[in-house]
């Protein structure tokens, strides 16, 4: 799978040069070891807060020039929200939604929301990984519906290309500009919302999701709490053109990797979550070490975690969930105490719908008729082809 995706990335991207310039990061595009020397090599390029921050701060430019994200249009509200099929279960409701990333283009998904309580909720923001229909399967139906019985309001939205995303395909040359453009403005519709309290604001997702995260996170401090899970590592980049398909690790004057771009979350919040049998199995030695570094920079080490489950695989099982649960009860208010029957955790209330229950548009609700539809009419309308 890896493999395949970055020959679309070579493939797809030899047009705009970014690989014969040698600018991309893609896959395993160090070792472990040298992941490791480069992470030794960065830390000498600042010893202080101030050295950090400019440090921070010429990562933070190189996300932004390097997806493009500047050439994007710029939006205030005009979500033109589409919401169907609200369905109450219990202590939580779904409905089906969405909203106008930039005009004819959607981002789709549901929404999950607590039933009663405060008149103001925290919101999560639940990006997933690499499955077609990936936020219509169990795992991601379960963490959002956790989160919205414990108090939150949860928007689960698909990648580009996968499940309703469907006006584009995923492996298209801008498909890492498009998810965090499209993660920009799920945060700005959340945050518009009547219902809302944007100070607490949080953000998740496992694999091409925790990618998804840490660069939302990176570039939108309106993210109060991240938990990027099993994803962020020293050697491995991403194996996707969405995740290390455009030149954001690497220019003419600068270079990092997921790690550095994952600790711009400071001093905010972020729980790291790694297993025994992908890249972040090294997490507990090479990776946390040095995010923790830069936390304690902020006197701010007590708002960086970090959960190894050494016998565990790539994957956002329960209990990476139960870690993520805990971390958010914490850092966004929530109720956490009724998920648990003695030790052990329970989502055993969550009702799992079927996909067609799940989805916004169909054959008696199509997509509007002003939709962009294909890559090139797509990159031809925001002037990228």
């Amino acid at each position: 799978m890896i493999n395949r995706c970055i020959v679309i990335i070579l493939v797809f991207l030899s047009a705009q040069g970014y690989a014969q310039d040698g600018m991309l990061c893609m896959g395993a595009h160090w070792t472990e070891d040298e992941g490791n020397l480069k992470l030794k090599e960065f830390a000498t390029t600042w010893h202080d807060l101030d050295s950090w921050e400019v440090r921070r701060d010429r990562i933070r430019r190189g996300l932004i020039e390097g997806m493009q994200l500047e050439n994007m249009p710029e939006i205030e509200g005009h979500f033109n929200p589409i919401i169907r099929d609200r369905k109450e279960l219990d202590g939580y409701s779904v409905e089906n939604i969405a909203i106008e990333s930039f005009p004819g283009f959607f981002v789709t998904g549901n929404l999950y929301r607590p039933l009663g309580g405060a008149e103001k909720h925290p919101v999560v923001l639940c990006p997933h990984g690499h499955l077609a229909d990936k936020r219509l399967k169990e795992d991601v139906q379960t963490r959002s519906a956790v989160l919205a019985r414990m108090g939150a309001i949860v928007f689960s939205y698909d990648m580009v290309g996968y499940a309703e995303s469907t006006q584009v395909t995923h492996k298209m040359p801008i498909a890492l500009l498009l998810q965090t453009f499209n993660s920009r403005r799920v945060l700005d519709y959340l945050i518009s919302r009547d219902d809302v309290d944007g100070s607490r604001v949080g953000m998740t997702g496992g694999s091409g999701g925790a990618t998804q995260t840490f660069m939302l996170t990176a570039l939108d401090d309106r993210i109060t709490a991240s938990a990027p899970a099993v994803q962020v590592s020293a050697h491995f980049f991403g194996g996707c053109v969405c995740e290390s398909g455009m030149p954001v690790h690497k220019s003419s004057d600068h270079q990092t990797s997921n790690v550095e771009i994952a600790a711009l979350c400071a001093p905010r919040p972020l729980l790291l979550i790694s297993n025994g049998y992908d890249w972040t199995r090294n997490t507990p030695r090479v990776e946390y070490p040095y995010i923790r570094s830069v936390y304690a920079l902020y006197d701010a080490e007590h708002r960086v975690e970090h959960v190894h489950l050494a016998t565990e695989k790539h994957d956002y099982g329960p209990s990476k969930r139960a870690a993520m649960y805990g971390f958010m009860s914490h850092h966004l208010k929530l109720n956490y105490r009724d998920l648990f029957q003695g030790p052990s955790l329970d989502e055993s209330f969550v009702k799992i719908l079927s996909e067609d229950e799940l989805k916004v548009f169909g054959e008696n609700n199509p997509r509007p008729i002003h939709a962009l539809q294909g890559d090139q009419v797509v990159q031809e309308y925001l002037g990228m082809e």
